[in-house]
């Protein structure tokens, strides 16, 4: 094993004190070394590859320049992008990223969320699977100043405790499902992809309130619950499909762009072709979409201007710990239809 190059390796090379290495090093303001000496000990410290320990540097500056990223499942590209696009906004402002996967398990999302404290983080940057469940963390949170922003869909009712950046689907929904009945479309399905112990949320209530304000009576509209997977959406469409051979639906919208592909998919098999049998929009709008065999018409969340939005508030509040405390802020951005090959007019 090698060993371990220390703050005084590197001192000693250059010929300088630990304490001066340490300022250099550091690009402490208080540095009195001349430009020569500081060459020397970055050249020491390139020469003898040393990096400095993140927890000696946060014991002295108080602060481990490190964010921390929660979200609910890696394996989903909306998340992997979204974790991506963080990493690039904290980096841009001198952090660096540590990401905790819940894997769509509730149980592993309460242990992951009572261990952050336990994290060599600077503040954290949460997707739970549901804010309202953990309203009393975040209050609790909140109460103690921990520099915390919650992402998440949809507005509730009663601002949330902490620093919040939230999606807002009624427009989106509301531009989908006007151009489905303006395709003609009177039968409807929604695939509510969820983890397991999850709720439903707030979309599949407003797809329901959408379609009955365009005259689409409750009947002509299938809720349909599913896992958050891929080959669960899929499975779960085609046992549906062959309970309705004769009055099945000619749109789908699904909670995720995942549960779309995996509908399309089961669509396919069953002898239906898209979008000429069936329109599919999903939700999200992962980079993915605008590539598949059949493009996926799907909803965007605007994934930059959160993930920016979530690393400015949050590192506004980590250096601002200080000073007179932040109240809690909300950022909310309207999402996006976005037409592709995946919805044609119904048949009449």
């Amino acid at each position: 094993m090698s060993k371990r190059i220390r703050l005084k390796d590197v001192a000693e090379r250059a010929g300088v004190a630990v304490n001066t290495a340490s300022t250099i090093l550091n690009r402490r303001p208080n540095s009195w070394a001349s430009k020569e000496t500081e060459e020397r000990v970055f050249q020491a410290a390139r020469e003898l590859g040393y990096r400095p320990s993140k927890t000696a540097r946060a014991l002295r500056s108080g602060r481990y320049h490190t964010i921390g990223l929660l979200i609910q499942d890696l394996t989903n590209p909306f998340f992997s992008t979204l974790a991506d696009e963080l990493e690039a906004a904290a980096e841009e402002r001198g952090y660096d990223l540590l990401v905790e996967n819940c894997r769509s398990s509730l149980t592993r999302e309460k242990h992951l969320l009572a261990d952050l404290e336990d994290l060599e983080v600077d503040g954290s940057v949460l997707w739970l699977s549901d804010n309202e469940v953990f309203r009393p963390e975040l209050t609790e949170m909140a109460h103690a100043k921990r520099p915390v922003v919650v992402l998440g869909n949809g507005i509730p009712e009663t601002p949330i405790p902490v620093d919040a950046v939230l999606s807002d689907f009624s427009q989106g929904l509301a531009d989908a499902v006007d151009a489905l009945c303006q395709l003609g479309h009177k039968r409807f399905a929604f695939v509510s992809a969820l983890a397991e112990g999850q709720a439903d949320g707030q979309r599949p209530q407003l797809f329901q309130e959408l379609l009955a304000a365009r005259g689409i009576p409750a009947g002509n509209i299938d809720i349909l619950r599913t896992g958050h997977t891929v080959e669960s959406a899929c499975e779960t469409f085609a046992g549906f499909l062959k309970t309705r051979p004769d009055k099945r639906p000619t749109a789908l919208l699904a909670m995720n762009d995942l549960a779309a592909i995996g509908a399309m998919r089961a669509a396919i098999e069953a002898g239906l072709k898209i979008p000429a049998d069936l329109s599919v929009v999903g939700v999200d709008d992962v980079p993915l979409c605008s590539y598949l065999p059949i493009s996926l018409t799907s909803i965007r969340q605007r994934y930059r201007m959160i993930t920016r939005t979530a690393a400015d508030l949050l590192i506004s509040r980590i250096e601002a710990a200080e000073e007179e405390p932040l109240p809690p802020r909300q950022e909310v951005f309207p999402t996006i239809y976005t037409p592709r090959e995946s919805v044609s007019p119904a048949k009449p």
